[in-house]
């Protein structure tokens, strides 16, 4: 249900912090036209923390709106609370969402029972299909490989899961658990590959943003059984895959973005502009990878 490559997209502001919907429609296009497969609104890199309700809902919305069924649109709507998400995920569906990302619960760190009974509580609450979104790092919680059997059993719309873990054998252990049915996504652009060859079937990615074509191809390739293509492209933006976090993400792929002229390089607070010398690296690397002129 949910394979290839989905782009993790920005939410671009204008100065004054009010949403830029003219930049955001001219993004979804250009994945569109990129080859993308899907758009995932409202993830950390949408600054989704930010957003408030009516904002979350709005840039939903808007995606939906000017995907216009070309490519699907996965909602992010997780949150630390889970009445927060159960509303955010009902109004994705609302507005026409075509799945919706869940993230762990973040700070709170609820054992993995909470983790079972907060996500059962949302997929009842909707005929969404759920991506579960594990991202220890950010979350300090994982969603166990056990959990995750436990919601695909009791769930029907647990259908997939978005690795950010770093570790291709949790992998290899999640499609064990799981079998050939349930689509496991890798949530690093450096991992792509690795993830792939033990059993994804795709990725929700930052650096689509910059380079939706190329990142496509490279998944398009690797699963049509053209691994030496696939490593190909690997290797050429790899470099670019990781300077993408050289600073918190979305700063330095917003930061790409407005170097390509897409959109102003505006963040909202506790979110700044990148470090001039973490700026030029970047410009660097943009250039290095043929991505900037």
């Amino acid at each position: 249900m949910f394979t290839g490559t989905y782009t993790a997209i920005v939410t671009p502001f204008h100065a004054n912090g009010e949403l830029d919907e003219v930049a955001l429609e001219r993004l979804v296009k250009a994945q569109i036209k990129g080859g993308v497969d899907g758009i995932v609104p409202c993830g950390t890199t949408g600054e989704s923390p930010t957003l408030s309700y009516e904002e979350h809902i709005r840039v939903i919305e808007l995606s939906v709106k000017y995907a216009a069924n070309r490519v699907k649109v996965l909602a992010g709507t997780g949150a630390n609370s889970t009445s927060e998400a159960i509303y955010l995920t009902k109004a994705a569906e609302e507005v026409g969402a075509d799945g919706s990302l869940q993230v762990a619960p973040y700070y709170n760190k609820p054992t993995q029972e909470g983790l079972f009974q907060h996500f059962k509580a949302i997929a009842n609450e909707t005929e969404l299909p759920l991506v579960l979104y594990s991202i220890p790092g950010r979350c300090g919680v994982e969603i166990g490989v056990d959990t995750v059997k436990r919601l695909a059993g009791e769930c029907p719309n647990v259908v997939a899961i978005k690795e950010a873990g770093g570790s291709c054998d949790r992998v290899s252990q999640l499609r064990a658990a799981l079998g050939k049915h349930f689509n496991i996504l890798s949530g690093d652009d450096s991992l792509t590959l690795p993830f792939m060859s033990v059993g994804a079937e795709g990725v929700i990615s930052v650096a689509s943003n910059i380079i939706p074509r190329e990142v496509s191809h490279m998944v398009d390739y690797f699963r049509a059984g053209r691994p030496d293509a696939a490593l190909k492209l690997h290797a050429k933006y790899y470099p670019i895959y990781k300077d993408l976090f050289i600073e918190t993400n979305p700063v330095p792929v917003k930061a790409a973005l407005a170097m390509l002229g897409q959109i102003e390089e505006y963040y909202r607070l506790p979110l700044v502009r990148m470090s001039a010398k973490n700026r030029e690296v970047l410009k660097a690397t943009l250039k290095a990878c043929g991505i900037l002129k």
